[in-house]
């Protein structure tokens, strides 16, 4: 969330880097009306409350000093007063959350450095890694429902029949290489970050911390009877870990990863990019995440790309990353990269990893905070995240790039050691 004093020490920033996000001038002017009239309003009802306090002083003087008469006529006043002050304190209350949540559904301010855009055909591609349209053989053009068909290792029909459309099932090593790079990219990252397992269903107020709600209630799926969310990522439970708690800044950054099953809706996605494993409702994913101070989050958003992009460059995949326009970063980012992988079997790139830098725009709703090692006063924290490594699209990727002539899948050096000693799905190096 935006800090509403912004809109007010500058407005001109505000105004310029939310019409790069294509936010309406009207919305922002909304804001500001809203934020002007609650201290209008605030300010009416603290004057009326000392005033009332002031009588009830005078009125206590009075009758001590057995001037009764003057004593009622102003306890009379007080009671008007009071009642006034009680109708402006409930007409602030009443424009707070209307302002409030005028600023939950604002997004956050993109970065100087994020390239001017609308959407995502704006979007800067900053390196490719590896790819060579010519370089794919026929044999690894077929697309990754059917190799798995073919090995009986991705059942997207009986999925569909356990839960409906756009969930699938991994069976056999296709469930075993679903595990390998969960494991795989937990291990790769052990080295500095946290691994914490937390709940895979959360609270609104989890939900609301990330911006994931109010603005894509639509895409969560929600439980009404416990009031309790599905989490869409990794992201939600670890940016509210330290939610309303105030963390020392010789702590920071501090850094978590985590493996959960995240859900999606994917609301407006009816028959698009809906085959195999484009598009599904419930996939793994193994996320980073940090909390940090505003100096040091630049260079963890750099290092959290960089664990990403390297994880994928091992794994042998063709890939590229983006640096996302202002049209086109997430609601609560203020910078993001994307990763994506080349899947010849669809031939398309395929968006494996978003590493978003938020600001304090998360730990504001969140009301994340650090104490100034000095002891002096206290500041917001500033969140990182990206993920290390989501299932799907990297499994498709690699079971298209690995396809050899005779129809099996290799399955590169790096998760062997986590396919009980599979060297190959189908073929002569098979187990």
């Amino acid at each position: 969330m935006l800090d509403v004093r912004l809109f007010r020490t500058e407005p001109q920033l505000v105004t310029d880097s939310l019409l790069r996000r294509g936010i309406h001038k009207e919305q922002i002017d909304e804001i500001v009306a809203l934020d002007a009239q609650v201290r209008e309003l605030s300010s009416s009802r603290d004057e009326l409350r000392s005033r009332v306090r002031a009588l009830s002083n005078e009125v206590g003087q009075l009758f001590r000093s057995g001037d009764k008469e003057a004593a009622e006529d102003l306890q009379s006043e007080s009671r008007a007063l009071g009642a006034q002050e009680k109708d402006l304190d409930l007409q602030a209350e009443e424009l707070s959350a209307k302002l409030r949540d005028a600023l939950l559904h604002m997004p956050n301010m993109p970065s100087e450095d994020a390239p001017d855009g609308a959407s995502e055909h704006d979007n800067v591609v900053v390196r490719t890694e590896g790819f060579d349209p010519e370089s794919y053989a026929p044999h690894q053009r077929v697309p990754h429902w059917d190799i798995g068909t073919e090995h009986g290792i991705l059942d997207v029909e009986r999925g569909v029949k356990l839960s409906g459309s756009m969930f699938v099932m991994y069976r056999g090593a296709g469930a075993a290489l679903v595990r390998a790079l969960c494991q795989l990219a937990l291990d790769r990252n052990a080295d500095l970050y946290e691994e914490v397992r937390p709940p895979t269903m959360v609270r609104t107020a989890t939900m609301v911390s990330t911006g994931h709600l109010p603005k894509f209630i639509d895409d969560a799926y929600h439980l009404e009877r416990d009031d309790l969310w599905a989490i869409p990522t990794a992201e939600v439970p670890l940016t509210s870990l330290a939610r309303d708690e105030i963390l020392d800044e010789s702590s920071l950054p501090m850094r978590f990863m985590a493996h959960t099953s995240c859900f999606r809706r994917e609301a407006g996605s009816a028959g698009k990019d809906t085959r195999g494993l484009l598009r599904v409702h419930e996939f793994d994913k193994v996320e980073l995440f940090a909390y940090s101070t505003e100096s040091q989050a630049q260079q963890l958003h750099a290092e959290v790309l960089a664990r990403a992009e390297q994880l994928i460059a091992d794994l042998g995949l063709a890939y590229r990353v983006l640096d996302l326009c202002a049209g086109d970063i997430g609601a609560s980012a203020r910078r993001t990269f994307d990763i994506e992988v080349y899947a010849p079997g669809v031939e398309r790139w395929l968006e494996v990893s978003s590493v978003s830098w938020f600001g304090d725009y998360q730990a504001r709703r969140a009301n994340a905070r650090y104490r100034h090692r000095d002891g002096k006063g206290t500041g917001i924290c500033h969140t990182v995240n990206g993920s290390a490594l989501a299932v799907p699209r990297v499994w498709a990727a690699l079971v298209e790039t690995n396809r050899q002539a005779d129809g099996s899948i290799a399955i590169p050096e790096l998760l062997q050691p986590y396919m009980r000693g599979l060297k190959s799905i189908g073929g002569q190096l098979g187990v």
